[in-house]
């Protein structure tokens, strides 16, 4: 199938390394995804494989799209779901309950070398757009399935939204204070689902290297969050007793928290050993006899008494600006952090410092972008093209699978395409 849009040129990553075989290309160019998907945990997969080369075409409702579009209108007019998920893809508008949207989407995936769709329970089947049905058809295929609960099981025809998996998850039990429990404050469950997808996309592309086959991929929101809950399960499972919620507390750590400073700011602080202790006291809070204090100079012992340690750390930090504090932690090799909220984020020196961010275009203009995390030094930089107008693409993807003017005429009049 021809290439229908031009892609952002791509320029090396900063001082990359000298590479025997000159500059790589990105690891998915050439691969191309059919994606017929909604809200995050399928569209954040996807963005993945479009920001290391492939193709992605965004299959979407004729009427308003991904639902993520209408989320809200923060990025510029643009929902900022939709912004953060979407980049670098061509929008196809169609409506697959018409059979004539059905051929088109058949017609797309015979040629393309990926498929990923997370609608409802059984809608896929229902279309003959589920891994079972299209990997029958397309040997070399990888299907990907996600879904909230998994293909079966009392769950599988469960609603399944982040918070609700959250919940199902154990996450919620997990965060907050000793009084309420709170949800996670970015979408956990999908973002988790959402990685597994991915991972599992390049695994089986891997796998179809060897075999010459692809196959199906399923992943769950609630069996990836689950994952995600390793370290807590487990405690509960082998010692029988759930960590307390502590906020911004460790269970079984102290100091290990956050401290207000005289000019407002938040330090965290994390002491792991008694040798930190013993530090932060002598170089820090200056009460050097704290060190050897038999209420404070054992981990067990602190905890024990962790009001009078948060009480004794505070005293000494709020005293202090957070600047100040932070640099005492520091010469004192001592973890520490500032608490920084979303526009201290947005300008962090770190990420200013590694030139992490990036504009990438829009149908409202260029926005603000941060490179995905993965980088493949000695290669081209992730391509981060633009987020697409809802059918934007609607017009090139018909006529590369052969249709007429007038056979995309009349499926526009008659509301199958837009």
């Amino acid at each position: 199938m021809e290439h229908l849009a031009d892609h952002p040129s791509r320029t090396p990553l900063e001082d990359p390394p000298e590479s025997p075989l000159g500059p790589q290309p990105l690891p998915l160019e050439g691969i191309t995804v059919v994606a017929v998907e909604q809200a995050v945990a399928a569209p954040f997969a996807t963005r993945q494989l479009a920001d290391l080369g492939a193709r992605v075409i965004k299959v979407e409702r004729v009427d308003g799209g991904d639902f993520a579009r209408g989320y809200d209108t923060a990025a510029g007019g643009l929902a900022s779901h939709f912004v953060w998920c979407n980049r670098g893809k061509e929008s196809l508008a169609l409506d697959l309950k018409d059979p004539r949207g059905r051929e088109v989407v058949r017609r797309l995936v015979a040629d393309a070398d990926v498929f990923v769709q997370n609608l409802a329970h059984g809608a896929a089947a229902r279309l003959g757009l589920d891994a079972a049905t299209l990997c029958a058809a397309h040997p070399r295929l990888i299907a990907v399935d996600i879904s909230g609960y998994g293909s079966f099981g009392p769950y599988a025809d469960k609603r399944a939204y982040d918070m609700l998996v959250q919940c199902e998850a154990g996450l919620v039990s997990l965060t907050g204070t000793p009084e309420r429990p709170v949800k996670a404050g970015i979408p956990a469950a999908d973002i988790a689902a959402a990685m597994y997808a991915f991972s599992g996309v390049l695994a089986a592309l891997v796998r179809r290297g060897v075999t010459g086959r692809g196959g199906p991929v399923e992943v769950s929101l609630l069996d990836s969050l689950a994952e995600w809950m390793g370290h807590p399960l487990h405690h509960t499972m082998h010692d029988g007793e759930p960590p307390a919620r502590t906020g911004l507390a460790h269970p079984v750590i102290a100091p290990y928290d956050a401290y207000p400073t005289a000019d407002g700011g938040q330090v965290l602080l994390s002491v792991q050993n008694d040798r930190e202790w013993r530090r932060l006291a002598e170089q820090v809070m200056e009460r050097p006899e704290l060190g050897t204090d038999p209420l404070f100079a054992t981990n067990a012992a602190r905890v024990a008494h962790r009001a009078e340690t948060d009480a004794a750390v505070a005293g000494a930090l709020g005293a202090l600006d957070a600047d100040e504090a932070l640099a005492r932690l520091e010469r004192a090799g001592l973890a520490c952090a500032r608490l920084r909220d979303l526009r201290e984020l947005a300008e962090h020196p770190q990420l200013a410092a590694r030139e992490r961010w990036r504009q990438v275009g829009s149908p409202v203009g260029p926005l603000r972008a941060l490179l995905p995390p993965l980088t493949l030094p000695g290669g081209d930089e992730p391509r981060m093209g633009d987020v697409p107008a809802l059918g934007q693409h609607t017009g090139a993807l018909l006529r590369a699978v052969g249709m007429t003017d007038d056979e995309i005429a009349a499926l526009r009049r008659d509301g199958v395409a837009a």
